[in-house]
């Protein structure tokens, strides 16, 4: 078993990561597999330096290591340029000029009723797909309809529900609840779907463990790796860390970063504790 943890360096790491952290690594360790870790700082504009190195130190601290070097996805643009031109020859993408308030607006129009959401917020509804944009500029979509009748049937396994399930995608729902997604966003030349897919094929990671708020997304990834050949992994979607008032731990949430429990003198059994971890072996 491979399995990954792939944080952003945009914030510190909070209790939530601590937990999917920990569970993969976990996981890879009882199988006598392989812990990856992976830096997913495409997004330039809000990735940090201290914060990568926090990373580390923060996961060092509760007993994880990983084999070096570290991917970091900065570095693979060109990789993630190849697999844009790979689906634009099967005629899977397209130029969008769209801002997200013309999409709100489109979305909101009195005829079309209340926007539908999907992974990425508003499902777009196509005002691009036959326009034929060429300004390389411009964000690339995937053309999901095409997408679809080229991959046929396709499927995935689920493990994280306490049960071992395959999971068929219905293309309809596909249609209509996740649409015409972005693939490569204007000044990034990739986007979070895209690259990780492309970099958990690229790792040999087999089995994915993240947290349930990224299990709508996971149609959007095997879909690509069907049409791209690449290996589908099994999904094991875990349970969130919340607040005391229910609420998802996010970024901003500061009080519940590991560092700050680290300086008021917690060990690491106690972050295994706090989440519902077992002590490491």
């Amino acid at each position: 078993m491979i399995t990954r943890f792939a944080p952003s360096p945009t914030g510190p790491l909070h209790l939530g990561h601590a937990y999917s952290a920990m569970l993969a690594h976990d996981l890879a360790r009882a199988t006598g597999g392989t812990f990856l870790l992976r830096i997913e700082d495409i997004d330039q504009s809000r990735a940090r330096p201290r914060w990568e190195a926090q990373i580390y130190d923060d996961l060092l601290w509760l007993g994880l290591d990983w084999p070096e070097p570290v991917l970091r996805q900065s570095e693979r643009i060109p990789v993630y340029e190849a697999a844009l031109a790979k689906l634009d020859a099967l005629g899977l993408t397209y130029r969008c000029a769209c801002s997200r308030r013309d999409i709100a607006e489109a979305a909101t129009a009195p005829q079309e009723g209340a926007p539908l959401m999907g992974p990425d917020g508003i499902v777009y509804p196509g005002t691009c797909k036959a326009a034929g944009l060429r300004d390389s500029s411009l964000p690339v979509r995937l053309h999901m309809d095409r997408a679809l009748d080229l991959a046929g049937a396709f499927s995935f396994h689920e493990s994280g529900h306490g049960f071992h399930t395959e999971i068929r995608p219905r293309p309809e729902d596909m249609l209509t609840g996740i649409g015409d997604v972005v693939l490569a966003r204007r000044e990034m030349g990739t986007s979070y779907h895209l690259s990780v897919t492309v970099d958990d094929a690229a790792q040999g990671v087999t089995h994915v463990v993240r947290g349930r708020d990224l299990a709508e997304a996971t149609p959007i990834h095997v879909l690509l790796q069907t049409v791209l050949g690449l290996p589908v992994p099994v999904y094991h979607h875990h349970r969130l860390i919340r607040d005391a008032e229910g609420k998802r731990l996010a970024k901003r949430d500061d009080a519940r970063a590991i560092a700050l429990y680290r300086d008021q003198g917690a060990r690491p059994e106690d972050i295994r504790r706090m989440v519902g971890l077992t002590p490491a072996q």
